[in-house]
């Protein structure tokens, strides 16, 4: 299990705002949720667990070698996918959210002014135990909350 952490160029609030603790995601926000929610789509071998898309960052939690599409809140019940990459894609991280990202800037190119999207490279966490997981995912959930008090926030 992974947590990762992409942030826009430039720490520019693209997706939305925090409005009383609660993310209120335009447009494009809702379109990197959509792509977000699509990894599996494209990597059948990872599975989505709690996310959040903020103002000028993206937060979630995905396993990789899960045989499960879709999200699911819990990582219990994973069975190690035997199957070849689809495309020929790498059974990294590092390949989902180089996809991710590409699909969002794609939208963004198509669909706004705005071309430089992402700052480069995203950040990673190895989740090791339930007890780092469950700090994980209380962090990400309660993010908007704590906007005000969060080191993305600009």
């Amino acid at each position: 299990m992974y947590f990762i952490t992409i942030c826009t160029h430039d720490r520019l609030p693209l997706f939305g705002e925090v409005i009383d603790g609660k993310m209120m995601r335009n447009e494009t926000g809702m379109m990197a949720e959509k792509c977000w929610c699509a990894i599996p789509d494209h990597f059948p071998w990872a599975m989505l667990d709690v996310f959040i898309v903020m103002p000028n960052h993206v937060h979630g939690i995905i396993t990789i070698g899960a045989n499960v599409v879709g999200t699911n809140v819990g990582a219990k019940n994973l069975l190690p996918l035997q199957l070849k990459s689809k495309h020929g894609t790498s059974r990294t991280i590092g390949s989902i959210i180089r996809g991710f990202k590409i699909g969002v800037t794609k939208w963004f190119r198509s669909n706004t002014d705005v071309h430089a999207v992402w700052q480069r490279n995203y950040y990673e966490h190895i989740i090791r135990n339930d007890e780092a997981y469950l700090k994980i995912a209380e962090y990400i959930q309660t993010n908007p909350q704590r906007w005000e008090e969060d080191i993305y926030h600009i």
